[in-house]
């Protein structure tokens, strides 16, 4: 099959072509003949070694979310069959990863994809979506009428989370890159959305919620973010997803809570509801071939992305 993986560590460039072998299948495993293929930040800390493990098994095919559709089922598996539209996110990839032909992920890491969704919206937020709702629903608990500033509003999670929010009778106050992402943002459907750049972030918030906001999803951190915390109401909740730089302090009075998106049987199962419910909307940034997957990164590199990178991995 024909992959883009990496030889060694360090910058785009080192993201090539490969002829690699189809994985192997696992009694418990689904081999998916991968669509799309996630690219996020979290791709380009591998590439550059920072959670590599201590013997690193070159060449490393990059990537932890796609969609495709069900090559082959192992012995054990009951819940997919062949032939099924499929999504997954899958962290630990000793197999290899997404940015390939096929893969293949423990079938509880595997469900089918959102009606509302075709294949290549699919595979742009299994990691995104649940980090979205996961911060929405389990980390802030938000509940209706409460407010919410979502600061880093218009990358992979923040467009997701606006409309998760909101699903959730939330009033949003959102940040974004640009006057691009504060577009966005705001057809995403949060209330008020301003650039993150804005030195009078906490005015503007503040007369969005004369009282504080009960809750904050941080999405990047900074300067910008402790102005957004200086409108956090006593007993206020702040949560973010580990790997968030600089990553927030905690501060007197109020609630922090860090937290990781995970995937699972059930995790999904409330991922599709919530898509469906909030009739959701996916951004695509760019999308790039798997040979051009080193453009991906550069185009990464540069920042400010508005909704989310994606491979097609059959694109010519």
């Amino acid at each position: 099959m024909f992959a883009a993986a990496i030889d060694r560590f360090g910058g785009p460039e080192v993201i090539t072509g490969h002829a690699l072998p189809v994985p192997p299948l696992d009694p418990d495993e689904v081999m998916i003949a991968v669509d799309t293929a996630g690219v996020g930040r979290w791709d380009a800390d591998v590439r550059e070694g920072f959670y590599a493990p201590r013997k690193p098994h070159f060449p490393l095919v990059l990537g932890y979310d796609g969609s495709g559709i069900v090559a082959a089922v192992g012995s054990r598996v009951r819940r997919l069959k062949v032939g099924d539209e499929v999504y997954s996110y899958n962290w630990e990839n000793p197999k290899g990863g997404f940015y390939a032909e096929y893969v293949a992920v423990p079938a509880d890491k595997v469900a089918p994809i959102p009606k509302r969704l075709d294949l290549r919206h699919a595979g742009a937020i299994p990691i995104t979506g649940l980090t979205a709702l996961q911060g929405i629903d389990d980390a802030l608990k938000l509940k209706k009428g409460e407010t919410i500033i979502i600061h880093g509003a218009s990358g992979g999670v923040g467009t997701l989370a606006v409309q998760f929010a909101r699903l959730r009778g939330a009033r949003v106050f959102a940040t974004a890159s640009s006057q691009e992402g504060v577009e966005l943002v705001r057809e995403m459907g949060a209330h008020v959305v301003v650039d993150g750049k804005r030195i009078d972030i906490d005015d503007q918030a503040r007369r969005f919620a004369p009282d504080g906001v009960d809750a904050i999803l941080a999405l990047v951190g900074g300067d910008a973010l402790e102005k957004c915390l200086n409108v956090l109401r006593p007993g206020g909740r702040l949560a973010h997803p580990n790997g968030i730089e600089p990553a927030p302090k905690k501060r007197r009075g109020t609630e922090l809570i860090r937290y990781d998106g995970i995937s699972g049987v059930r995790e999904f199962e409330r991922l599709n509801a919530a898509v469906h419910a909030a009739k959701l909307k996916v951004p695509i940034a760019e999308c790039y071939s798997l040979a051009h997957a080193h453009k991906a990164h550069e185009r990464l590199a540069e920042g400010h992305v508005v909704g989310k990178i994606i491979l097609a991995i059959h694109a010519s």
